[in-house]
């Protein structure tokens, strides 16, 4: 992941690009920017609320969330059927890697909001961003 000064000054970077737009180009941008932009309290909430993984999920990181959620629960199962410590241990690991994400969402959610911002001027604008 990007240092937050570097995930800060790419958000900058495409806003100054997007205030360049012509009016109607502008226009487009926002209201598509709109639809596809995440917001970091709820991927906080997800990720606070069901720890599991299902904040994946919510930026479309299929392959991770299911992955997540597979651990977790097969540590669920490992504690109901007995195997004490295999199943504390994969809660355990989920719990830890999920607590950092909890920490920074701000910064993942704006990292991945950069990246569509990017990803829209692209098809808009230039094909030179």
């Amino acid at each position: 992941m990007k240092s937050r000064e570097a995930i800060q000054d790419d958000e900058e970077r495409i806003r100054k690009l997007v205030r360049e737009l012509p009016d109607e180009k502008r226009l487009q941008f926002f209201r598509e920017a709109e639809k596809r932009l995440k917001d970091p309290d709820t991927y906080a909430a997800l990720n606070f609320f069901f720890v599991a993984g299902l904040h994946h999920f919510y930026l479309g990181e299929w392959l991770r969330g299911a992955i997540n959620l597979f651990l977790f629960f097969a540590g669920v199962v490992l504690l109901l059927t007995g195997w004490i410590l295999p199943g504390i241990l994969s809660v355990i690991f989920i719990c830890m890697v999920e607590l950092k994400a909890l920490f920074q969402s701000q910064l993942i959610v704006q990292h991945y909001n950069n990246e569509v911002m990017k990803a829209l001027y692209r098809k808009i604008a230039a094909p030179h961003l």
